[in-house]
């Protein structure tokens, strides 16, 4: 039986903590949430009982963790963890520094436990069907990758304030993808934003509309266009164009119902929240995590991939705020 302690037990907590509970041979049996009320939810859903965070580092019969905490708290716990020998599972980002990132991956490495990132996307059936054609060959080599991210609508300007902004925040997702998609690494990062959806959200010092264009050494080139409001729902699509061909996916709506009459064509909307959407991503990654503590061979983002978009981040917000393209070492 594997034990994994569970550090926050809010919304992406509870979801993790629903994956775990589906899976045999694994059990959350410790949680820890300041919010009593979430940290009960979690205690009656899996029977885990509740404790600190230094309870769960230093109780030796928990093999591993899922850090589900605000961000600023990632790096510390992540430490805290490797430190007690335990492998970990981090929400992105591991933190809005990148050089606390490096730090603190050196600390996972020397200490030899396995850290993976919540990059749920890269589990998502679609998008990673996109990723096996590529391996296949099935689009040649591949030129140009477009990336469309757009939410419903803002989170509340409270969390945009501590979020480190859309780049590192939202689009941090889509240069995952972008590097999961390219195949090779970014050398150079140009962006451009906008507030034009909420001027609260400029006031903040942020962007809600915005657009990177980046290019790898061979001359690979990834477009990625990003909102904060979409009327229409949940805004998620990849297209990778090759020298033999296409590989796209479209969004996810309820039904793949189709009614024509004479008022025209209509179907269901877009799903309206990245939990329905990601749903059966969520379940994946964490399947794939627990797989990997039971001792498989499986690929997953490494704390290098969660520090590889950041990386990839703050050039983006490094060339809004100067109008010119940034170059990556």
């Amino acid at each position: 039986m594997i034990r994994i302690g569970l550090l926050g037990a809010g919304r992406i907590g509870q979801t993790h903590a629903r994956a775990v509970a589906a899976l045999d041979n694994v059990e959350i049996t410790a949680v820890f949430d300041p919010v009593d009320e979430a940290a009960a939810f979690v205690t009656a859903l899996t029977g885990a009982r509740q404790a600190t965070v230094s309870q769960i580092m230093h109780d030796d019969k928990i093999d591993a963790v899922i850090i589900a905490t605000p961000t600023d708290l990632h790096a510390d716990q992540i430490e805290q963890a490797a430190q007690a020998g335990k492998a970990i599972f981090c929400e992105k980002p591991v933190d809005l520094s990148a050089e606390r990132v490096r730090a603190c991956l050196k600390t996972a490495d020397k200490a030899g436990v396995k850290l993976m990132i919540g990059f749920n996307r890269r589990f998502d059936q679609n998008f990673s069907k996109v990723r096996e054609a590529l391996d296949a060959g099935k689009v040649g080599n591949v030129e140009l990758v477009q990336i469309t991210s757009r939410d419903p609508s803002a989170p509340p300007i409270d969390y945009v304030k501590r979020s480190g902004g859309l780049f590192r925040d939202m689009m941090i997702h889509d240069f995952d993808m972008a590097r999961f998609l390219l195949g090779e690494e970014v050398v150079e990062v140009s962006a451009t934003g906008s507030v034009l959806t909420d001027p609260a959200i400029g006031e903040a010092g942020d962007v809600d509309t915005a657009t990177a264009t980046l290019r790898t050494a061979s001359g690979k080139i990834a477009v990625i266009t990003n909102s904060r409001r979409a009327s229409y729902g949940y805004d998620q699509r990849v297209e990778v164009h090759g020298s033999k061909g296409m590989a796209s996916a479209e969004n996810m709506r309820p039904t793949t119902v189709v009614i024509a009459n004479e008022e025209g064509y209509s179907q269901d909307p877009l799903l309206d929240f990245f939990m329905e959407r990601y749903a059966e991503a969520y379940k994946s990654e964490l399947q794939t995590f627990c797989a990997i503590l039971a001792g498989e061979e499986r690929s997953y983002p490494s704390g290098i991939d969660g520090l590889k978009a950041l990386e990839l981040a703050d050039a983006a917000v490094q060339s809004l705020e100067t109008g010119k393209s940034v170059k990556l070492s």
